[in-house]
């Protein structure tokens, strides 16, 4: 089919949209390897920014807690939200409709609400603010997006295998650990990999139930760029943004291939 004028124009809408959306990000990236402590000038290129970022102990600090928040949220969410995906998946229920909206609702509600709501209800619990409070609402939101991901991978399984091991005398337990739970593990990885990626990213809602001694990478970021902009926190975005852009494409490698084996 012949190239047309909308095709040219939906293209260049198309890289319109994408440059507006990330050269910003190639800016912030760059000027983290400025020689110069004032990001309107360019002096040279440099390492520096990147090495002192690895010798401040509040930055790995702010990483540990990180990196420790999301492990557990994460192996957390993803064991909840893979029994709650399959138990709605293999069972139906008299409000299963009503129970798929409340698990949908965490992604629906604005962050800033969720955010207030548990610190309320931390404070009401009397459970003091620190990683505690950060991993429950962490696991909190979490575990929506990982009902959803591994949802769509049983969607595409085949009923079929499981009622042939069944027939072939095997126990429920073993359909599970051979079939089902081979089946969906493309699922389940990319919904760890997201829910990871959500857990190491959030702002507003660690802004609310994060305690003194438990400031995560977001949160001390936000509280350097109130003290100024400099490389250092360009290059500590420029990490983050890495890491995190490593971990969405590492999922949208492995969501796919529900797609292929169910076409196969």
């Amino acid at each position: 089919m012949p190239k047309t004028w909308r095709n040219h124009t939906l293209c260049a809408y198309a890289m319109v949209v994408l440059a507006f959306l990330y050269f910003p990000l190639l800016i912030l990236a760059l000027y983290s390897f400025n020689e110069s402590r004032i990001n309107a000038m360019w002096t040279g290129f440099t390492w520096d920014w990147y090495l002192s970022l690895f010798h401040n102990r509040r930055v790995l600090e702010a990483l540990y807690n990180s990196l420790l928040v999301a492990c557990i949220s994460t192996v957390v969410s993803t064991s909840l939200g893979t029994i709650a995906a399959i138990a709605l998946n293999k069972y139906k229920y008299k409000f299963q409709n009503a129970i798929n909206g409340l698990l949908y609702l965490p992604i629906l509600i604005p962050e800033i609400v969720m955010g207030l709501s548990l610190l309320v209800l931390f404070s009401q619990a009397q459970i003091p603010l620190g990683k505690t409070t950060l991993i429950l609402a962490h696991i909190t939101f979490c575990v929506s997006f990982v009902v959803i991901t591994v949802s769509t991978r049983l969607e595409g399984m085949r009923p079929e295998l499981e009622q042939a091991a069944m027939d072939l005398y095997a126990t429920p337990f073993q359909t599970f650990r051979y079939i089902t739970l081979p089946m969906a593990m493309p699922g389940i990885v990319a919904g760890a990999l997201i829910a990871f990626t959500l857990s190491i990213d959030d702002f507003i809602i660690s802004f609310f139930v994060a305690g003194p001694s438990s400031t995560t990478l977001p949160l001390y970021i936000y509280a350097m760029v109130k003290r100024g902009i400099s490389p250092e926190i360009n290059a500590l975005s420029t990490l983050l943004m890495l890491s995190t852009i490593s971990l969405v494409v590492l999922a949208q490698i492995l969501q796919p291939q529900h797609t292929s084996k169910k076409e196969d």
